[in-house]
């Protein structure tokens, strides 16, 4: 009976989702996990970034070889490269090779990833070495220590990231949005438990210290592949343990995995460059520009990431009915929606970057809140790629975004080098050579877009955009005006003091912002708009 119950409830949570309320769900899942990542790292800054800088860089190093096996070899490319192939099999009615495909791409990704985590724990000192070898000898012994126990996350990523792709596929959204949340709160119980120590039945098995927080990364792994598997009831998923070789989707899928791979490495390679350099500068620095760029990443994940992610099944459906009509007419509005949300959201975070910081430190951090200032053009550009490099692997072209983040890639490294080295100008280098990067890639993105699609970009969409633009100039005077107005004070050390005065200025700045738009007769904002009249005038009219 509790196993009846149990599943329906798993079944009512797991019901199939149109696109708009996909990225409603992923946009507020995505802020929810993004919340809690502040919470974390204002645990851990509060922690470790004043009193032990090389205990925080150590940890921050010990993340960079386990992250990058996960992305190379599973995250994204997985997720572009799998979706439409499972896609075309479920479309033609063939659940037997969707199925088979399914359990072939779950063991072979657990297989290679396997191989990969226990090489990391064997040559743990040697890629420390390589990543950051400006690191003192007891910041190496660290991270050797802490990646050697993170070294499992990637096997446990692969196994729950292709599992929430089945999910992501057939429209089912809600385990597949609460796992990044769950994996959060894996690693906040690390940092608030296990960095005291860990006793059971009276005998201190752990000691504590920051090792504990990668405990609790581990922690978060393996609670997020439960969550994602809960996920699988109702879907009729029939797992088995092998790898079928002969499966044409499964060989399909591998075709197109190492141009996506290789796009997601070398995003990596460039990560490696910017903490080889930093871990030449003051001890801190590695941790503070991590937390600049995480910081520029949350708006990037909760407008680019998860709206794209909504988006693109429906975008790879659209291409398998022949309806190119269609999927450039969605795929323009899609776009058109991403930058008007990008545009005040990249000019808040500007004039309000003090606010931010303050979130994630006490009394906020000098170097944070630079970095992060030079970074909002990131945030622009990167919250626009997202789709922009969709719409190609939509149509099953992962090598054209691959040749381009070569390019992008390698440019950015050279200009990191030039700006830390020549000119002198230290982290913030790194800050203006990543900028620079995520700028010319989306306008490489769009010249060949337009060359593929004659009219894609239109006079209507080209001046939309304009609009938006003057609108985010006019909003931007009033962003400036309010920060002015409310401005950090020294008593203003902490969450609760801090936080009221940043939604103020959210607030009047978005206001201005939808004015604005609807005077341009912008239609992204009259969904807002509707919404507001229905929150706050729906209940009178009703009486």
């Amino acid at each position: 009976m509790a196993q009846n119950r149990m599943r329906s409830m798993v079944n009512l949570a797991n019901r199939k989702m149109s696109v708009k309320w996909a990225a409603i769900l992923l946009a507020s899942s995505t802020l929810l996990s993004s919340l809690l990542g502040l919470y974390r790292d204002r645990l851990l800054n509060g922690l470790y970034l004043d009193s032990y800088r090389v205990g925080i860089d150590a940890y921050t190093v010990a993340f960079t070889i386990p992250d990058f096996m996960f992305f190379i070899l599973v995250s994204g490319a997985l997720g572009v490269s799998f979706i439409p192939v499972f896609n075309q099999r479920l479309d033609t009615g063939n659940k037997k090779s969707a199925w088979e495909l399914s359990s072939s791409m779950i063991n072979f990704m657990a297989l290679i990833t396997l191989v990969a985590s226990i090489l990391i724990m064997i040559f743990a000192s040697q890629l420390v070495y390589i990543i950051s070898p400006g690191l003192d000898e007891s910041g190496h012994a660290l991270a050797v220590s802490m990646m050697r126990v993170i070294a499992v996350n990637p096997f446990l990523f692969a196994i729950a990231t292709v599992i929430a792709s089945m999910q992501q596929a057939v429209g089912r959204y809600m385990f597949y949005a609460l796992a990044p949340t769950i994996y959060n709160i894996g690693i906040i119980i690390g940092a608030l438990f296990f960095t005291n120590g860990i006793t059971i039945f009276g005998y201190q098995v752990f000691e504590g210290g920051i090792m504990g927080v990668a405990l609790g990364v581990v922690l978060g792994a393996i609670m997020q592949l439960v969550v994602s598997a809960i996920g699988l009831l109702g879907v009729g998923f029939d797992y088995h343990f092998k790898i079928s070789w002969k499966n044409k989707g499964f060989r399909q899928v591998l075709r197109l995995l190492p141009a996506r791979s290789l796009d997601q490495g070398i995003d990596y390679v460039n990560g490696f460059v910017e903490t080889n350099l930093a871990s030449h500068m003051a001890d801190g620095t590695i941790r503070a520009y991590q937390q600049a760029s995480a910081l520029s990443l949350m708006p990037v994940n909760l407008i680019g990431v998860a709206i794209s992610n909504a988006a693109f099944p429906k975008m790879a459906e659209r291409l398998n009915q022949g309806r190119n009509d269609l999927f450039m007419s969605e795929l323009r509005s899609i776009l058109r929606v991403i930058i008007w949300l990008a545009l005040p959201t990249a000019a808040i975070t500007f004039f309000a970057r003090g606010y931010v910081v303050n979130f994630i430190k006490n009394g906020g951090f000098p170097l944070i809140s630079g970095l992060l200032g030079v970074l909002v053009v990131a945030i622009l550009f990167r919250t626009i790629y997202h789709i922009a490099a969709r719409a190609f692997y939509a149509q099953q072209d992962t090598k054209t975004p691959l040749y381009v983040s070569i390019f992008s890639i390698g440019l950015n490294i050279i200009l990191a080098v030039v700006f830390t080295q020549v000119f002198g100008w230290g982290v913030y280098g790194l800050a203006y050579a990543q900028s620079l990067m995520a700028l010319i890639e989306v306008v490489i993105l769009f010249c060949i877009i337009g060359r593929r699609m004659p009219g894609f970009f239109t006079r209507a969409f080209v001046g939309a955009v304009g609009k938006m633009s003057i609108a985010t100039g006019s909003m931007s005077l009033i962003t400036y005006l309010t920060v002015t107005l409310l401005p950090l004070r020294n008593n203003d050390q902490n969450f609760i003091s801090t936080f009221p005065k940043f939604m103020i200025i959210a607030f009047v700045s978005f206001s201005i912002y939808i004015w604005v738009s609807k005077w341009f007769h912008l239609v992204e904002a009259d969904p807002v708009v509707r919404r507001l009249q229905q929150i706050f005038f729906g209940s009178v009219r009703r009486k």
